[in-house]
């Protein structure tokens, strides 16, 4: 699976962004989208995932109510609008992807073992908050 992203930026404390990322190339039909980030000092953290069979969508605590994992259909671009940015969602974010689970499910976000099942990754796009 081949993945593009785009967006990220300056933006200030409050304001909003929107990442977009398009896959193309899939050799499985079930799968799972998902968003991470990565921070200068810090391990790299979930923060949503998006399962295609039924647009289940998970959130890590720290984005929860505030960040929008999406896709209108399969053909289309992943989202994650980003509301309410505060300095501490400054990070490198990256766009993933992979084969669901049997039973359709996506790792889970708070099990970094489990993010292996993500085989493709973007190189991220850097968004900072002020």
């Amino acid at each position: 699976v081949q993945l593009v992203e785009s967006g990220g930026g300056l933006v200030r404390a409050g304001g909003s962004l929107r990442l977009s990322c398009v896959a193309s190339g899939w050799t499985y039909s079930s799968n799972c989208m998902a968003w991470f980030r990565q921070a200068p000092g810090k391990e790299r953290e979930a923060v949503a995932t998006l399962y295609s069979g039924n647009n289940a969508t998970y959130y890590s605590d720290s984005v929860k109510d505030r960040f929008t994992i999406s896709r209108d259909n399969a053909q289309n671009p992943v989202y994650l609008q980003m509301n309410s940015l505060n300095p501490e969602d400054t990070a490198r974010y990256y766009c993933a992807a992979g084969p669901a689970y049997g039973g359709g499910r996506c790792p889970s976000l708070h099990n970094a073992a489990a993010w292996s099942q993500f085989n493709d990754w973007t190189q991220g796009t850097q968004v900072t908050v002020s």
